[in-house]
């Protein structure tokens, strides 16, 4: 009886692997679409490692503010809550808003959210679950 090469053994489940990762990407689409089957089935097959590596699977990124989109949210939610801006971001809870948040005089923050035309729309205070109404 012939014995396989060691090589030709830990090359199989990677050929099956990328065999599987061809089949499931070959419907039409965009390319983007097919990175993302991609990298979903690839964190699918190291899962494990990825767990370990730290960050927690449920976070959502959360993209900062740039340019002339963070000056103009900043300045909106400063003009209605001043203090000092501690971040800006897009909002991930609430897609199609900017959420910046502002520390108070009194120290307390706030986190002010905007809508895409840089009025703001809603609050809450860090540290609490509640949301009051910027009316």
């Amino acid at each position: 009886m012939r014995v396989l090469p060691r090589r030709a053994l830990l090359a199989a489940p990677a050929a099956v692997l990328m065999f599987s990762l061809v089949a499931c990407g070959g419907s039409e689409g965009s390319d983007s679409s097919k990175a993302a089957d991609t990298q979903q089935s690839a964190q699918s097959a190291g899962g494990a490692e990825e767990g370990a590596a730290g960050g927690d699977a449920d976070d959502k990124k959360e993209p900062p503010l740039t340019g002339d989109t963070k000056q103009k949210a900043e300045a909106a939610a400063l003009a209605k809550y001043p203090g000092t801006v501690v971040k800006s971001e897009e909002d991930a809870e609430k897609p199609g808003m900017y959420a910046v948040e502002v520390k108070q005089s009194d120290g307390t923050s706030i986190e002010v959210y905007l809508d895409k035309s840089f009025t703001v729309t809603d609050t809450k205070k860090e540290g609490t679950e509640e949301t009051e109404d910027a009316g």
